[in-house]
């Protein structure tokens, strides 16, 4: 009888356990998630921004069309992208294409002091620093789902339910220029 009662607390205990890791790893993928929604918003807000950026910028920049053109294209991309992973690939693209047109600006005093372009490069800073902000949000749920999936015990049960190993959002070669704030240059 005690022998009875000792195997039915253990799987009771077994049970137990794997209900809780099993609704720890959810939880902690539901955070992920929701995350990636706060990073989605500010995504939203920065695409809009870019067709009246390449429009302010395009009467200056008669010989950069390679450059908006690219701009344009990959914000497409990144607005079509379907998954999370697929989305912070686009987003890098769209980052790496919109450091471009920082650089060819340079070159055309006139556009630097226009006040469109002035109020867009402010509005796209603003949307910058907060993507900045959700971006170390989203990493840090990441990486606490990561360390969840990958750590003993709860690991076991990642494994019996498919929980992965999900990716940063990780800005690539850029991630130095990026991480720090954007300036706004009013000269």
């Amino acid at each position: 009888m005690t022998t009875l009662i000792i195997i039915i607390v253990l799987v009771v205990l077994i049970g137990l356990f794997l209900i809780s890791a099993y609704n720890r790893l959810v939880r902690l993928r539901n955070n992920r998630e929701n995350a990636f929604a706060d990073i989605d918003v500010q995504l939203r807000q920065r695409h809009d921004l870019i067709p009246t950026l390449v429009d302010t910028v395009k009467g200056y920049m008669k010989h950069e069309k390679e450059l908006l053109t690219e701009i344009t294209n990959a914000r497409a991309r990144a607005m079509s992208a379907g998954s999370i992973n697929e989305k912070i690939a686009a987003e890098s693209q769209l980052t790496s294409a919109l450091g471009g047109i920082k650089v060819a600006v340079e070159a055309y005093p006139d556009l630097k002091a226009n006040q469109n372009f002035l109020n867009l490069q402010e509005e796209i800073s603003d949307v910058e620093n907060k993507l900045a902000a959700v971006r170390r949000f989203f990493n840090s749920a990441t990486k606490e789902l990561n360390v969840a999936v990958e750590s003993f015990p709860s690991n076991m049960v990642a494994g019996m339910f498919g929980f992965i190993r999900e990716p940063m959002f990780d800005l690539g070669e850029k991630r130095e220029t990026m991480e720090e704030p954007p300036k706004v240059n009013f000269e």
